[in-house]
């Protein structure tokens, strides 16, 4: 396959521009709609896209969408596309799916015709007479329903594209690396600035944190369902994790450091680090917000922390907020941005926010407090 395929760079709520910025730093022009940034691209964008992207959780292939308000409509005009340009006669082909607001409400259903109809478009066009084997490469297939819209797509990432491959252990509520990368993409942090998380956990910020810094591929040490794909040649991946090496700069001086109250999360937050490759480039350290000493100017503190949902934590968070600003108060050339759900946050810090962004963080809806330091 030469020509252009149609992608969908599927992205949380609240991070569609994000996900945009990075596709059209990548070459490409978009289009941005609600979760999702589609964009029409060269087939060899499928292994740039997958090994570059720190914000978006999947990229999908279009295969086609149309209407479709009967099961008959639903099988005839699924069965009417292409499927043979993308998966081979071997391919294992399994169907998920979802509905909203259509006709064809029933989801196990529409996976089951759908199932059968790319069966009998591949069996016609390899001729075969029996059942496909289905012993092949994988491409997952989703059938999503949005008001009669039928949208047909191949998962190209396989896992999503948050679990990078250094993640060894975790906390309860692990903070996912796509929205590490893009709290941090939503700060003008570079890396000649001090950067700390005195809430890393289990060193999610800091870790992406430093692989912006060195310009590393966030994809660059897992696989992905569609490399063995054979639609894709494989000199594309190659070119792919080649130009990844290439623009890598491993000599960057960084300037990061991870904090927590739990040093068990200190201990996890530096095999994390160790198993990214950046064990030498990230200082860890196991303190209370309170015990926060900034000796340097111009820096930048981006945190996840606490929100205190459970009772009796909210006095706890209150009094570590209110630490934390004062700590802040006396360091007015750094830029603080803290994603939280606790709602008296900026009362207790003692400082309105210059900007306030909502996101979510998984399904908990949050602030993204901003205030920007006055360098000095």
């Amino acid at each position: 396959m030469n020509q252009n395929v149609t992608l969908i760079a599927t992205a949380a709520m609240g991070l569609e521009s994000i996900v945009a910025n990075e596709v059209k730093a990548l070459g490409y022009d978009v289009s941005v709609e609600n979760g999702k940034v589609v964009f029409d691209a060269p087939v060899s964008a499928i292994p740039r896209c997958n090994l570059w992207l720190r914000s978006a959780d999947r990229i999908r292939v279009l295969v086609g969408q149309f209407t479709a308000k009967t099961f008959d409509q639903l099988f005839e005009s699924t069965k009417a596309l292409p499927w043979e340009d993308y998966i081979g006669e071997d391919g294992k082909f399994p169907v998920s799916g979802k509905s909203q607001k259509s006709t064809l409400y029933s989801v196990p259903d529409c996976q089951a015709i759908v199932k059968k109809s790319i069966a009998e478009r591949l069996k016609l066009k390899f001729g075969l007479a029996s059942d496909l084997p289905e012993d092949g490469p994988l491409y997952k297939v989703e059938v999503a329903l949005n008001k009669d819209i039928v949208t047909l797509t191949l998962d190209s990432s396989g896992a999503g594209l948050h679990k990078r491959g250094y993640r060894v252990g975790q906390g309860e509520a692990p903070l996912k690396e796509t929205m590490a990368a893009a709290l941090i993409m939503l700060t003008n942090w570079k890396p000649e600035y001090p950067l700390i998380d005195p809430f890393c956990g289990s060193g999610t910020i800091p870790i992406e944190a430093a692989l912006i810094g060195q310009n590393i591929a966030p994809g660059f040490n897992r696989e992905f369902a569609s490399e063995e794909w054979k639609f894709i040649k494989q000199k594309y991946w190659d070119q792919a994790f080649e130009e990844a090496e290439d623009q890598a700069n491993y000599d960057q001086k960084l300037d990061i450091t991870g904090s927590d109250i739990d040093q068990n999360m200190t201990k996890i937050a530096i095999d994390n680090a160790k198993e990214a490759g950046l064990g030498d480039l990230i200082e860890w350290k196991q303190m209370q917000v309170k015990d926060l000493f900034i000796r340097k100017n111009n820096g930048y503190i981006i945190g996840n922390p606490p929100y205190g949902q459970r009772l009796g934590d909210k006095e706890e968070i209150a009094k570590m907020y209110k630490d934390f600003g004062t700590i802040m108060k006396d360091n007015p050339s750094w830029s603080v941005y803290i994603m939280t759900a606790f709602e008296q946050f900026e009362q207790q810090y003692g400082q309105k926010a210059t900007k306030k962004r909502k996101l979510f963080n998984g399904f908990i809806q949050t602030n993204y407090y901003q205030y920007f330091g006055r360098h000095i």
